[in-house]
């Protein structure tokens, strides 16, 4: 079968990579960041009118592109290694958990994951091949794939998504890969539905401004970027977007301490509270954000690292922390 051919950026490498620069210099950070953009194309933005969640007319050739391997899935895998935490995370969310023989280092949710030492982001071939899988569930990787169709072991593609579409794309081709179609089908209406309920139900945020903060040396996202799509769902203004006006940092600029006293967002979330121990107390104790509204207003969020990072079924709690962010926060006149 055709596999699909991601030229979206990964935002878990993305994210992976900032994780691992916590505490370096600003220069070394953002030279792995360039890196990482430089080879894959630049995002488009989401698309607004993903509000309501509808799938588009591509939908389902781009369900059967995400699968790889023999002629098609096998119709219910016994022995499935997931290389990939939002991919491990469906997989468990639509009851097919109980087939897991394997995942990497950190897909170590939900509780109770084999979790071994194989990694998603320098997979190696022996190693996912020592579990004897029928299907492997994984990022756009050639090479790995390659080997693994030779082998004639199916592959599942989880890639980083930029809609709800595409999120809910995935889930289902999780669910043709694992023989679990009517759970998956389940899982999407689920998901729809509270965040249709969230979004629904929260006050306006037109008109409030914010920032995320993906890791302590102030890189960023823009509206370009899915996490960018989520927060637009509420009408909130991103501080970040004219930092990348012009693409150059594919959606992931790096701010500045005087950038953020300039804009002043109304509401800070922190994307960062694992990786690099951030919380609305040590953003209070930086250089000049005391001043800030978010800081004085006490709507400085800190978010879970995980739950942000990963597009699973808990990008419902994502939405749902914004919404009470929203709630706490005072539109400006």
């Amino acid at each position: 079968m055709m596999k699909m051919r991601s030229t979206l950026i990964s935002l878990l490498a993305v994210l992976a990579l900032f994780a691992a620069a916590c505490g370096d210099d600003d220069n070394d950070t953002a030279t792995e960041a360039e890196s990482t953009s430089a080879s894959q194309s630049a995002s488009a933005p989401a698309d607004d009118e993903d509000h309501d969640h509808e799938a588009d007319e591509n939908h389902d050739h781009e369900s059967e592109d995400a699968m790889a391997g023999d002629d098609a899935a096998p119709a219910r895998p016994d022995r499935i290694v997931s290389i990939d935490p939002s991919g491990t995370e469906i997989v468990y969310a639509i009851g097919a958990g109980d087939r897991v023989v394997a995942v990497d280092d950190y897909s170590y949710f939900p509780e109770g994951t084999p979790v071994t030492d194989l990694s998603g982001w320098q997979p190696n071939l022996e190693a996912i091949l020592a579990f004897e899988p029928d299907l492997v569930v994984m990022g756009s990787n050639s090479d790995i794939e390659a080997g693994l169709e030779a082998a004639g072991v199916v592959v599942a593609l989880s890639n980083a998504p930029m809609s709800f579409d595409d999120v809910y794309s995935q889930i289902e081709v999780l669910g043709a890969a694992t023989g679990n179609i009517g759970e998956a089908a389940e899982l999407v209406l689920e998901m729809q539905t509270e965040i249709d309920e969230l979004t629904a139900n929260a006050p306006d945020g037109t008109g409030l401004s914010y920032f995320h903060e993906l890791d302590n040396t102030l890189y960023s996202v823009t509206s370009s970027t899915f996490i960018g799509a989520v927060y637009a769902l509420f009408g909130l203004e991103n501080v970040a977007d004219p930092a990348d006006a012009d693409g150059a940092a594919f959606g992931y600029p790096q701010l500045s301490d005087e950038y953020l006293v300039d804009t002043d967002p109304d509401i800070i979330f922190l994307a960062d509270t694992i990786c690099c121990g951030q919380s609305a107390e040590t953003v209070a104790e930086r250089a000049g954000w005391d001043q800030l509204s978010a800081v004085q207003n006490g709507t400085v969020v800190e978010l879970n690292d995980d739950i942000v990072s990963r597009w699973g079924p808990r990008l419902v709690d994502f939405i749902e922390a914004i919404a009470l962010a929203i709630e706490s926060a005072a539109v400006p006149a």
